[in-house]
């Protein structure tokens, strides 16, 4: 059986880890992230200090914290989309592509929109144009608001031509 102090504790450091987080004061939140793990460890705890540890550059230990949000739930959709956000800032396009369709791949994530303009981002970046813009176009049809999808597209759109 869980502590239930335990948890409490642990959502008290995921909140303060979070607001941490967002207002720029990252190694702390990092901290915190690590310090709610410690009381009770969750998929969203480990992918946000995977998210924390990407925005300084440790790529590789943010794969390795999503990789364990996943064991602990394997149909949660966001670890799978940020590794392959960190394997393209590693420059590894081949590989990201692997993770997107996963996350693609999962019944109950909500917010496909989001690996789908990844994956226009690795083929523009692979100049597989005609290939992203419909990677483009199927994130702003799933969600037809996500801005960045928009604009991706309708800049490739217009280079193209």
């Amino acid at each position: 059986m869980v502590d239930k102090d335990k948890i409490l504790l642990a959502v008290e450091y995921f909140e303060r880890a979070y607001r941490l987080h967002l207002s720029g004061d990252v190694n702390q939140a990092i901290e915190a992230y690590r310090k709610s793990i410690d009381y009770y460890p969750t998929p969203k705890a480990h992918n946000f200090l995977g998210w924390a540890l990407s925005l300084i550059g440790k790529y590789d230990e943010a794969i390795e914290e999503c990789k364990t949000a996943i064991e602990l739930d394997p149909e949660y959709g966001n670890p799978y989309n940020d590794i392959g956000i960190y394997l393209i800032n590693l420059n590894k396009y081949d590989e990201s592509i692997y993770w997107f369709q996963k996350a693609l791949n999962l019944r109950d994530y909500d917010s496909k929109h989001i690996p789908m303009y990844n994956l226009g981002r690795v083929f523009e970046k692979k100049g597989m144009w005609f290939t992203a813009l419909k990677y483009y176009n199927d994130s702003m049809l799933e969600n037809p608001e996500y801005q960045p999808a928009k604009v991706a597209y309708h800049k490739m759109l217009s280079q193209l031509n």
